[in-house]
């Protein structure tokens, strides 16, 4: 029965039935009930013609005498659900009315009035079905604009985030949506404590089981409706009514009082619309990656406080609090290929790398954030138990992306070219030199630091080393980059920041590391990390300034790239022509131009290294 009725509370309030004195005399835990309509009846037998929810008038004279029968009536009232019964006093009953009808409404917990005044019954009828028209009027007119919100939301595509702040801010009560297995995927506490409200959640949820696709369950308070469409329902949409939390002294009398039919209505239209809004982006990603992707971007720009994002992840199954965080950043050598394949490709790409992600981490067994963060870039916080699990979870998280990737046919290890989806037939097999690099790659400590810093050095051999360890970089051609471990929430930016910086930096690294950390980058990882640092751009621009300068108004000779050619050959002028496809004579043409333009001796060891520095600092700005 809808609330949009008066109380009896209410109806006795009113002036008509206030000029007939009225006194409670059973029934008071009954007064809250609602009044569907009022009715007056003098014979002992009208509870047959009742439909419940009346209010019924009476002035006693064709009740039975003897009280079996005056019980009977009551009894009869009560179990056709009647609101209260009203007894004018004087025509049958003068001083009051028998103690047995008193009696026995106060056992069946029905309202029993007296008017001690005699008072027009037409007056109060009138009141009272008034107010109730009013209020129905009211109804209707919520209901019409609850209607026009959410089709304006509909025509929009709104986020569910503001589907649930409209039909907050609509109903006044919190509003929560969870999947099917009772995580939360939106909320909003209409003012409440978040955190009260999303205290336990699945555990209370799965206590709340409302009979039928959209029902009112009276011992939580929760209307539920069930969210889905075309036969696949997805979710389920909670809206506690009353807001307050209290349940009203005649619901425990009542089990069929629940909220007004313009929240059922309400629901109901927010369940609509967030099933229509899944249906049109149901080729994009799910609502549990967009989450993910909320609380990953919030952690990265301070876009929300962190307390606010560990509650929701919490609420959607990924328990931050209390644990060892560690940032990974997952991307692939090559920025994107939109330019070439077209934003579509690029967006598919992307897409397959982020689903790779999360089956990865589900192989795993690994609880985290994920999503993808940028254009390039799918980011992950991995929430462990304890900090001596971080070099585990990182191995087993990078061959399980290995073998996804290999197994679907879109990365070759090695070779740093891949597809944007799989070729049919691809039997995902794996060749012996792709298990024998995953064999040899499976620790991600066994690089040690001074295999990096042999890289940034200058003999033939180190850069020879780098050109024959391919561009495989990490599991099916895609960088993986892990930051520091944290334990708190609000320093897992900092790992996040810095796996992103590694994954930029450890771009040039020629290895085939399954997990770049931040020792694996060595010089060029410390110069992209530093890459915003001022005096790093003025010690770029004193080292390379008057270069760049000839190189602009001179750009079919691009000297710096003879120069770039000349270091990473170890100064090794004949491989640094052959690199540059330039005859001997005419490199060293350019090498001597380029010692007069910036006034450098290039045989000297120390000169060559502060402009290799340079040029790998220039490297990073320009990223």
């Amino acid at each position: 029965m809808s609330a949009v009725f008066p109380t009896v509370r209410e109806v006795l309030a009113l002036d008509p039935v206030r000029h007939g004195a009225p006194r409670v005399v059973a029934g008071d835990d009954g007064l809250d009930r609602p009044v569907r309509w009022v009715h007056v009846a003098e014979v002992p037998d009208i509870a047959t013609l009742l439909g419940g929810g009346e209010l019924v008038l009476t002035t006693g004279i064709g009740l039975p005498a003897d009280d079996a029968g005056l019980r009977a009536f009551i009894g009869d009232l009560a179990d056709v659900g009647v609101s209260g019964l009203v007894v004018e006093l004087g025509r049958r009953y003068v001083s009051g009315v028998p103690r047995v009808m008193a009696a026995a409404a106060e056992r069946r917990g029905l309202p029993l009035v007296e008017l001690r005044r005699a008072t027009p019954f037409v007056r109060i009828t009138e009141a009272v079905h008034a107010l109730i028209v009013d209020a129905q009027l009211t109804e209707l007119r919520a209901t019409e604009e609850i209607h026009q919100r959410f089709n304006d939301l509909s025509v929009e595509g709104a986020d569910a985030a503001e589907v649930i702040r409209q039909a907050a801010e609509l109903s006044g009560c919190p509003v929560v949506l969870e999947n099917l297995s009772r995580q939360v995927l939106g909320y909003d506490p209409a003012g409440e404590s978040a955190e009260l409200l999303l205290d336990g959640w699945e555990q209370h949820s799965r206590r709340i089981r409302p009979a039928g696709r959209t029902a009112y369950d009276p011992d939580s308070g929760w209307l539920v409706t069930t969210v889905g469409a075309r036969g696949q329902d997805w979710g389920r949409l909670l809206l506690r009514w009353p807001a307050s939390g209290d349940v009203p002294s005649a619901q425990a009398v009542e089990p069929t009082v629940g909220p007004p039919t313009r929240l059922t209505i309400l629901i109901e239209r927010a369940a609509s619309t967030l099933a229509l809004g899944r249906l049109i982006r149901r080729d994009a990603e799910g609502l549990e990656r967009q989450i993910h992707r909320t609380l990953l971007t919030a952690l990265l720009d301070h876009s929300r406080p962190v307390d606010e994002v560990g509650l929701r992840a919490k609420a959607l199954g990924v328990l931050l609090d209390r644990r060892h965080l560690v940032g990974v950043m997952v991307r692939h050598r090559a920025d994107d290929p939109a330019g070439e394949v077209g934003p579509e490709a690029a967006q598919a790409r992307l897409r397959d790398l982020a689903e790779a992600v999360g089956q990865a981490l589900r192989e795993a067994k690994l609880t985290a954030l994920t999503s993808a963060v940028d254009d390039n870039s799918v980011g992950a916080l991995l929430a462990l138990p304890d900090p001596a699990a971080e070099d585990r979870a990182l191995s087993a998280f990078a061959s399980a992306l290995r073998r996804v990737r290999l197994d679907a046919g879109t990365g070759r290890p090695g070779t740093g070219v891949e597809p944007a989806r799989a070729a049919s037939g691809t039997d995902g097999s794996r060749t012996a030199s792709d298990a024998s690099r995953a064999a040899a790659g499976a620790d991600p400590s066994r690089a040690g630091f001074g295999v990096d810093q042999s890289r940034m050095g200058f003999g033939g051999e180190a850069a020879r080393a780098g050109v024959e360890g391919g561009r495989g970089a990490g599991p099916g051609g895609v960088i993986v980059a892990a930051g520091s471990g944290v334990s708190t929430l609000r320093e897992a930016r900092r790992s996040l920041v810095e796996a992103r910086q590694i994954a930029e930096a450890a771009r040039r690294d020629r290895r085939d590391l399954p997990i770049f950390r931040l020792p694996h980058v060595g010089l060029a990882g410390l110069l992209h990390l530093l890459r915003d640092e001022p005096r790093l751009q003025t010690f770029v621009e004193r080292e390379l300034g008057a270069l760049l300068e000839y190189d602009a108004r001179h750009p079919r000779e691009r000297l710096l790239d003879t120069l770039r050619a000349y270091l990473e050959q170890g100064r090794n002028k004949s491989a640094g022509a052959a690199a540059a496809h330039l005859s001997r004579p005419a490199f060293y043409e350019r090498l001597a131009r380029i010692a007069r333009i910036l006034d450098v001796d290039l045989d000297s060891v120390e000169a060559s290294l502060s402009l290799h520095v340079a040029l790998l600092a220039l490297e990073a700005v320009r990223t």
